[in-house]
């Protein structure tokens, strides 16, 4: 169930965090896998026995130089885990004070990393292969000060969906998963502890323990008739008011 075997699986920004434990699991499943990253994720990728390539998504020749070298190589792959990303480094203040350089940074990664690896991709892709965006929580949750990763990912949700359209006649489905607060160094921190605690029906931070088995599924051929769908991994944030915000307001009573 759920076998990855003799599939191939690209996955960017994987030098570490969610990147990196999807490759653990698609290689688990028997897949081989070709992790990228702007990092030198070399000693990582060969722990897990993977390929390393250096790449920066937000620079198309880059992108579109690798895939040609695939097509020379006359590789082919069957998934494509669209992940790379980065908070903005004014993340947290608010959209009055935000500033351009900033907010052209992480849509330089974030959305058009991905739009880049839609548009290069597919050529180089088996028919009825799988791609998986990754996306946020923040797409549909705004947080205060949060407005320029929100956007950013929020564009990825429609990419999504557009592409799964595209796509469909050649049986390449394309989905997006939408993490809360992961403990990642990008994504953790005291603040993702305490929101998650009190906010998530869990009551915890998510861990990527908690996303991997979703890219699995996702990747697997049992997933064939999933497409164009955006899955939020919340902790049940999304589903409610949790009982630890109820409890407060009814401790005021």
């Amino acid at each position: 169930m759920f076998s990855l075997h003799g599939k191939t699986a690209l996955i960017t920004g994987a030098a570490k965090g969610i990147g990196l434990a999807v490759a653990k699991r698609f290689r688990t499943a028997g897949a081989e896998v070709i992790i990228t990253d702007i990092s030198d994720a070399a000693d990582a990728a060969a722990a897990i026995g993977a390929q390393f390539v250096r790449l920066d998504v937000s620079r198309e020749q880059e992108v579109a130089g690798y895939f040609r070298e695939l097509a020379g190589e006359r590789q082919k792959l069957d998934i494509v885990v669209n992940n790379a990303g980065i908070v903005p480094g004014d993340n947290f203040v608010l959209t009055e004070a935000g500033d351009d350089d900033s907010l052209r940074g992480v849509f330089e990664v974030n959305t058009y990393g991905v739009f880049y690896g839609l548009k290069h991709a597919p050529a180089r892709m088996r028919d009825s292969g799988s791609i998986i965006n990754t996306a946020s929580l923040a797409a549909h949750l705004a947080l205060p000060g949060n407005s320029q990763y929100s956007a950013s990912k929020a564009a990825v949700v429609q990419l999504t969906r557009t592409s799964a359209v595209e796509l469909g006649e050649r049986g390449i489905r394309v989905n997006a998963v939408c993490p809360s607060f992961i403990r990642t160094d990008m994504g953790g921190g005291d603040l993702g502890e305490s929101m998650s605690a009190e906010l998530t029906a869990l009551g915890r931070i998510g861990e990527v323990e908690d996303l991997v088995g979703l890219y699995h599924f996702l990747a697997s051929d049992e997933s064939r008739f999933i497409t164009g769908q955006v899955f939020n991994v919340d902790g049940g944030w999304t589903a409610g008011v949790s009982m630890a915000v109820m409890n407060r307001f009814q401790d005021l009573e």
